[in-house]
């Protein structure tokens, strides 16, 4: 089996002096753009890379998923190694931190691996990859989550936050904060009616596992997940602790809660969204279940 690695040579790990272990024989690139990537991309297809490894952040896995079908007709075995200041598909895959190169590489040889699909999200000029979607409240919370990395939170600790800040945000500042007040989108699920209105936080995800054990969008199970909650939140204190367990569907939909599992979701919004970290701007965007991947697991 032949390994590359596509490293973030600026993440998180290295930046801490880490020193990466490779195997003897891979192929290593540090793209610095995305026309670089999709050429090492090109260049690892052509000299027959079956074992793609990631090396960086959730960023860093989202820019290559979304530019691996441009260079790969069949996807190759992937590997990902939790060197950012974020890894929600590490954790979901339960990767320990410092996993290697070589060490991925000797997993895939054990033929250790599992099936993830990613989340799909296409706007009128391209299409990403990633793992968590949010928009609404959602927006505005990860970006006051940025702050912690300068406190020195990482991993868990922002991601747990970036999945339930919306509610967290409004905990703190009160049922008649900006967050509270929502923005207004319209969401279609399937072949049903569109809906409209002001919304605290709309999350989707195809992730299983999510930090700590939280449940915000039901039981672990595959597909893609949808959390949509009308502003302002009815009974948000008690409906928090539904939304950590994974419980109470029936509670939470009479109050402005709902969670569905979805084939494709239509979005139509007026303020911008959040994918994996990453800021994109308003406008309509449709998000569908990606194609299934084979991931590596220790």
């Amino acid at each position: 089996m032949r390994a590359g690695v596509i490293r973030n040579p600026r993440s998180h790990a290295y930046r801490r002096g880490r020193a990466p272990a490779d195997p003897p024989d891979a192929l290593i690139a540090t793209p610095s753009s995305p026309e670089e990537l999709l050429a090492d991309l090109e260049r690892f297809w052509r000299e027959g890379v079956d074992l793609l490894v990631i090396d960086g952040g959730d960023g860093t896995v989202r820019e290559v998923l979304s530019a691996l079908s441009s260079a790969y007709a069949v996807p190759p075995l992937l590997a990902v190694l939790p060197s950012g200041k974020t890894n929600i598909l590490a954790l979901d895959l339960a990767l320990p931190r410092g996993w290697t190169a070589a060490e991925a590489a000797r997993a895939a040889g054990r033929g250790r691996m599992a099936v993830r699909a990613p989340l799909e999200v296409r706007n009128a000029s391209a299409a990403k990859q990633g793992f968590v979607f949010g928009a609404a409240g959602f927006v505005s919370a990860i970006s006051r989550s940025q702050g912690l990395h300068a406190a020195g939170v990482f991993h868990e600790g922002v991601v747990a936050l970036g999945v339930v800040a919306a509610v967290g945000s409004l905990m703190v500042g009160g049922r008649g904060s900006t967050l509270g007040e929502g923005e207004h989108l319209t969401l279609r699920i399937d072949e049903g009616e569109a809906q409209s209105g002001l919304r605290l936080a709309t999350l989707a995800t195809t992730l299983e596992r999510l930090p700590f054990g939280m449940r915000p969008f039901g039981p672990p199970r595959p597909g893609l997940k949808l959390l949509d909650v009308d502003a302002p939140p009815k009974r948000l204190a008690a409906a928090l602790g539904r939304l950590v367990r994974g419980d109470g569907d029936a509670w939470l939909a009479a109050r402005g809660y709902r969670r569905r599992t979805a084939r494709r979701i239509d979005l139509a919004l007026t303020g911008p969204y959040v994918l994996d970290g990453e800021t994109y701007p308003a406008g309509e965007v449709t998000l569908t279940e990606g194609p299934k991947l084979r991931f590596v697991i220790p």
